[in-house]
């Protein structure tokens, strides 16, 4: 079947070879950043997702924060080499965006809809998963390569302390990406009838 966005998430794939050879300006990938996130639907129209784009000398501190934090759980010196070495791959893209959550949003809406109070944390997690995925197809249309790790919580401390950012802002993600350097590896399916049913 031929459809022009089943096309674009086909051919989004995690990149873990990326660079800095990149055309678009930091002015640029910010604005389709921000543009992906806000047409990222939440429920309630809560709009809980919030956003830190990192580029250049702060993309770069950021994976440095999170390799010396890696360090106190190495085993040994070579796999805390080798974490350094991982590490470095990310740092070697062109920016990093940070997605965390607003608490005081999802406070607000269980206050006001108590009924529904235990499932607003999980919409949450839906609502930044969206944003996520919205954020990296964008990216993927721009010719970038990126992949979605989760360093949170052990970075959680030194990222709000690194960029002031507020105490009710939970990290989730964070998004790296930069020009593409290397292929996707290969990637394999379940087969559909292990994963869907459908009834007529």
């Amino acid at each position: 079947m031929s459809n022009q966005f089943l096309d674009l998430i086909t051919k989004r794939r995690t990149i873990y070879a990326i660079g800095k050879n990149v055309e678009q300006t930091p002015e640029y990938l910010t604005d389709l950043i921000q543009n992906a996130i806000k047409q990222s639907p939440s429920s309630f129209n809560s709009q809980s997702s919030r956003a830190v784009i990192l580029f250049s000398a702060a993309h770069e501190n950021f994976w440095g924060l999170v390799a010396d934090k890696l360090k106190d759980y190495a085993k040994d010196e070579e796999s805390a080499a080798k974490t350094t070495a991982k590490m470095a791959t990310f740092a070697a893209g062109v920016g990093t965006v940070l997605f965390f959550e607003d608490l005081d949003v999802i406070k607000g809406l269980q206050d006001s809809f108590p009924s529904y109070a235990e499932n607003f944390p999980i919409w949450a997690e839906h609502s930044t998963a969206i944003a996520q995925f919205a954020t990296w197809t964008a990216l993927h249309t721009e010719g970038l390569g990126a992949s979605l790790q989760h360093y949170n919580p052990i970075v959680d401390e030194q990222v709000h302390n690194e960029w002031d950012i507020p105490a009710n802002w939970k990290l989730r993600a964070q998004l790296v990406f930069g020009s593409v350097e290397g292929e996707a590896r290969a990637k394999d399916y379940i087969a559909d009838d292990v994963r869907f049913k459908t009834f007529k």
